[in-house]
């Protein structure tokens, strides 16, 4: 049985990734880069960056081809663009660009370290108005907020 993390890993060895401070330059010199962002559309409103395109991943295969309710046009046409997929960590950018990649995309990357990099790396993120969001209120927010019940039971441990 596979875990999350194999299936990761095995994406990665088909993917490239980024760093955020590639991401920052590539942006600078490329004004046709497309940043598609495959969060949920509640984590999209809340922080991302900007110009960025939400296409959240469980949509993404039918967001990239034609006549689908779910198609999205910029995404669709842009099989030749340049394209940098972001998350919030890194991980599920990279199952959507392995996925883009089977789907005929050919210059697609993952941004390493996710949105928390990009934030960390102290590049802005704007909310769904486009005012930019304070750096530690995106820290808190892409902290990981477990609950006791999301954590793997402790075999054998009383």
């Amino acid at each position: 049985m596979l875990t999350f993390n194999d299936l990761i890993r095995d994406c990665l060895a088909g993917v490239r990734e980024i760093m955020p401070w590639d991401l920052a330059a590539r942006m600078a010199g490329n004004s046709d880069l497309l940043v598609v962002d495959v969060r949920e559309p509640y984590e999209f409103d809340a922080m991302h960056i900007r110009g960025s395109l939400g296409v959240p991943r469980g949509i993404i295969e039918s967001a990239c081809e034609w006549d689908y309710d779910e198609t999205v046009p910029e995404l669709a046409a842009s099989r030749e663009r340049e394209i940098v997929v972001v998350c919030r960590s890194g991980r599920r950018s990279v199952m959507a660009a392995a996925v883009m990649q089977l789907l005929g995309y050919q210059n697609v990357v993952s941004l390493s370290t996710g949105l928390r990099g990009w934030n960390d790396y102290e590049e802005p993120l704007v909310d769904r108005e486009g005012r930019v969001v304070d750096e530690e209120v995106a820290d808190d927010f892409f902290t990981s907020k477990l609950r006791p019940d999301q954590r793997r039971p402790q075999v054998g441990i009383q």
